[in-house]
């Protein structure tokens, strides 16, 4: 078994975002024991190196990322698009709004809200023969596949998406629906 050094213990609880109070009642000890032993003004017993050895490896496997609850494949349209396909992916597939993207990277979304709003405005009963740039709003906030789920429940609560790109690409999208999901499955 290696036993890790103090600093190697402070350094694995900061990464994983834990305070040492956290540590402390997890691993059921008092939080200046855990300050002692991270300053290594204390030889921990090893039953007490134990349980605060535990704990990180819990808090490391439940440590839950963007990866872990996105969906695949995004349905996505150009902007140069009929605004009827975008309609025909948003029905064949449930779902509320879509991105725009382009050569894989995000330039905007459409919803049915905004497609409504346009054909009001136009007074028009139908969208056919408009593109989906006439009817594109702001995309969606991009994050990495190794953003924690607790920064993109944050994003979620002002916006109603979140993609997920990996080398500048589209890979993955997550709504408050998944995130809903989530929390039943739990």
């Amino acid at each position: 078994m290696h036993i890790p050094s103090p600093d190697e213990l402070r350094a694995r609880r900061e990464v994983l975002g834990i305070r040492q109070t956290e540590l402390a009642e997890r691993a059921g000890i008092s939080q200046s024991m855990v300050a002692r032993i991270e300053a290594g003004s204390v030889d921990p017993r090893t039953s007490t190196l134990r349980k605060i050895v535990h704990v990180l490896n819990t808090a490391e496997k439940s440590r839950m990322t963007a990866a872990h609850v996105m969906h695949t494949p995004v349905f996505s349209v150009q902007a140069s698009e009929p605004v009827t396909r975008a309609v025909e992916i948003m029905n064949r597939n449930s779902i509320s709004q879509i991105p725009v993207v382009e050569d894989g990277v995000p330039v905007g979304c459409i919803s049915e809200s905004a497609i409504v709003s346009v054909i009001e405005e136009q007074s028009a009963h139908r969208g056919h023969g408009l593109a989906v740039k006439n009817f594109m709003e702001p995309g969606f906030p991009t994050v990495p596949p190794g953003m924690d789920v607790e920064t993109v429940v944050r994003i979620l609560q002002n916006h109603h998406a979140v993609l997920v790109m990996d080398a500048g690409i589209v890979t993955g999208v997550i709504t408050k629906h998944d995130l809903i999901s989530l929390i039943v499955e739990r």
